[in-house]
């Protein structure tokens, strides 16, 4: 892809993170897509699963000064998700998540954190959502980041075609790869989706020999069971191995952001540290 030719494709990201320690080794510069096929009951970024951007409404913050609605056009019948509504708000309890972004503006953002790169092996990480379901401007961001020496990484639930994820091969560094359970009828239940196309497509990578890194979040109730562990370890050892498995422990973070959204809150229960030492050690080499 030529330089020119950068700001001609365009997606949907709702965050730019910079000086991320958890998407991958290093310093990282995280880029969030929106747009996910997933519908984790557990989710903490419940604004990523529409792919357009998308209002959402802090009832907390808002003191009922009526700019907001002073700013709309249609008087706030008909919602047109303009944004307008948020930029009038002096309170942030409008906010617009979601935005257009040509890939020549996300590289600037990833450019700014060259220099942490060098030093801490870091480099950029594309998550969502899925960002996977953004294949043609994903792969644009990959192909800029290898013309500058960019590491890169993938944050992928893996629910999509192999065509895309092959494509994607010779630009990624390494897969961040999302294991919610292994039990096809535990995962639909809880995501929607059953998960045999994200165990194919995992088996696929792990053969292929590529940098995975498995992250499984550890939602009490649902998957936290030693049994479940070593139904995913032994299928990560029939494949070939990964080269790490992180256990992520269920957080509440999603609470206000659906409230914000308007769509219902699933809480489970945290698990105890002793239960993720218990879990980890299933991962540890014998």
């Amino acid at each position: 892809m030529a330089a020119g030719d950068e700001g001609m494709e365009k997606g949907i990201i709702f965050d730019i993170e910079h000086g991320s320690f958890v998407n991958g080794p290093g310093i990282r510069t995280a880029v969030y897509m929106k747009g996910c096929n997933l519908r984790c009951l557990w989710c903490h970024n419940p604004e990523s699963r529409q792919q357009s951007p998308q209002l959402m409404f802090y009832a907390e913050k808002c003191t009922g000064c009526g700019k907001c609605l002073g700013a709309c056009e249609n008087r706030q019948k008909d919602c047109v998700q303009c944004g307008k509504c948020a930029e009038a708000c002096p309170h942030d309890a409008r906010v617009l998540c979601g935005r257009a972004y040509t890939v020549s503006e996300v590289l600037e953002e990833i450019e700014k954190d060259m220099p942490f790169y060098q030093f801490s092996g870091g480099g950029a990480t594309f998550s969502g959502g899925e960002c996977l379901l953004q294949p043609e401007f994903l792969y644009a961001l990959l192909q800029g980041c290898g013309a500058r020496g960019i590491s890169t990484a993938v944050d992928t639930a893996g629910c999509v075609s192999w065509n895309v994820i092959e494509k994607i091969l010779p630009l990624t560094d390494l897969f961040l790869y999302d294991v919610k359970c292994f039990s096809a009828s535990v995962h639909k239940r809880y995501t929607g989706a059953d998960n045999r196309l994200i165990l194919s497509n995992l088996k696929k990578l792990l053969q292929l020999k590529k940098r995975v890194w498995i992250r499984i979040p550890v939602i009490g109730g649902v998957n936290d069971s030693v049994e479940e562990m070593r139904k995913i370890r032994d299928f990560l050892r029939d494949s070939g191995g990964a080269e790490r498995v992180e256990l992520l422990p269920y957080h509440d973070m999603g609470r206000n952001k659906c409230n914000a959204l308007g769509i219902d809150f699933h809480p489970f229960s945290v698990p105890e540290e002793d239960k993720l030492r218990e879990l980890q050690a299933v991962f540890s080499p014998e």
